[in-house]
């Protein structure tokens, strides 16, 4: 039945829910945002912690929330507080059937392992899609994920948002023009992993999960298995069942300039070096190699990524700090420095000013996506177009991780590693029952 919910019960409500660890389903009233002819688009919230508490606020800007599916009691006891008149869910296929025909846009900030499905649904559905990077765990998803946005001609978004920045965009143009000359190499690296989360360890010991979590739906589609310390809600991301590693995780960041001046999609191969793993987390530290060939009018190039405490040579950039996160783009007529992931702050190695150019101003990152969802220009970071060839690229990395040490050589048109089948389960793996992209 139909009921009003008021502030006030809606904090009990959540109060209740936090407590019991019980599934919130809260159910619209006729007042529900945009069920009376608004015209702001109605929109779903999936996974409303962290990443998507702040996701979940930036798309309240621009339209209204009508529905909140999280595994955690406590995250959506927070949420109601937030939007009292929302649904609520526990499980984001009970939301897409519960509100069929009452959802324009989903927003999906869930662990990197149930992206897929969560996205692959909305698309089906013919609901804009807006999904937090990276837009999956494997390439075979990204694959889907690319022919369902293709079919449906929904708008869609990855939350790369430094992909907004008109730092960036100047940047990627200059070089695109070829302003400093063909490039030769890229050189990436990231502080991720070590003291933002474990890698490099066993599968911890089993326990009891909490009361206010649902872990079978927050493993959704990956394998059964008891609850640990460290899955939810944050260190998740070292795991190779549910994450993609410092690579897959700010991997969409950092290649993102680079990415869109030289187009760096469907790498020759892939080679890494690393610390070893025992295939439940990934290693310590890594160093990727990845082999460009020829693409346009852009010649061949090699490309290195780092984590756990790797970097570049500091000969590469004489002068510059090499911060936590950082590019540095080695070109024919000069070197240019990347500072952070934001893709805000860039220079040229020995100074000098970077020359001016005339890019596309994004309104913003978020406002990009439901500019697209009203029937305006395709978002920048849109996922057949960008975001899907982009995330392949960076998983392609996490293969040579796992295989460590041997070169990988990559057929990009039939999705294998050339004369190796054993990696065929690696990039399309099996779901549990219930679950599909």
């Amino acid at each position: 039945m139909a009921q009003e919910f008021s502030r006030r019960t809606a904090l009990k409500g959540a109060a209740v829910a936090a407590a019991l660890g019980g599934t919130a389903l809260a159910t619209a009233s006729a007042e529900t945002p945009g069920a009376r002819g608004s015209k702001r688009p109605r929109v779903g919230i999936i996974g409303c912690g962290g990443k998507g508490w702040s996701g979940m606020m930036g798309a309240a800007e621009h339209g209204d929330i009508v529905a909140i599916a999280d595994v955690d009691s406590v995250a959506r006891g927070k949420a109601m507080v937030e939007f009292p008149r929302a649904n609520t869910f526990d499980d984001f296929r009970v939301m897409y059937e519960a509100m069929q025909g009452q959802l324009d846009a989903v927003i999906i900030s869930t662990p990197d392992h149930t992206h897929s499905v969560a996205a692959g649904m909305a698309m089906r559905r013919r609901i804009h899609t807006y999904c937090e990077k990276p837009l999956c765990r494997t390439v075979g998803e990204v694959r889907d994920l690319m022919r369902l946005a293709r079919e449906s001609k929904v708008a869609t978004q990855m939350g790369n948002q430094s992909t907004a920045s008109t730092a960036m965009r100047k940047v990627a143009a200059l070089i695109k023009r070829g302003d400093f000359g063909a490039v030769k190499e890229v050189h990436l690296w990231t502080d991720r992993a070590g003291g933002w989360w474990k890698q490099g360890h066993a599968r911890p010991a089993a326990k009891v999960a909490p009361k206010t979590l649902n872990f079978d739906l927050w493993l959704g589609p990956r394998p059964e298995r008891e609850y640990g310390e460290g899955y939810h809600a944050f260190h998740w991301r070292g795991f190779w069942d549910f994450g993609t590693g410092s690579l897959g995780d700010m991997g969409c960041h950092i290649f993102n300039m680079a990415f869109m001046a030289l187009d760096l999609r469907d790498p020759i191969s892939v080679q890494a070096t690393t610390s070893g793993h025992n295939g439940e987390s990934f290693p310590e530290w890594a160093k990727v190699h990845y082999e460009f060939g020829k693409r346009g009018s852009r010649g061949p190039l090699d490309l290195m990524w780092y984590d756990g405490g790797q970097r570049p040579p500091a000969s590469l950039a004489p002068g510059k700090e090499y911060t936590g996160n950082g590019v540095v783009v080695i070109c024919e007529k000069g070197t240019i420095y990347g500072a952070d992931e934001s893709n805000n702050n860039f220079s040229l190695v020995g100074g000098g000013e970077l020359p001016d150019i005339e890019i596309e101003v994004s309104p913003g990152h978020m406002a990009e996506f439901f500019r697209a969802a009203a029937g305006g220009p395709r978002a920048v970071s849109d996922i057949a177009a960008y975001a899907g060839p982009l995330t392949e690229t960076v998983l392609l990395g996490n293969l040579a991780i796992w295989a460590n040490g041997p070169r990988l050589e990559w057929d990009a048109k039939q999705m294998r590693v050339k004369g190796q089948p054993e990696y065929d389960a690696l990039l399309r793996p099996k779901f549990r029952a219930g679950y599909r992209v």
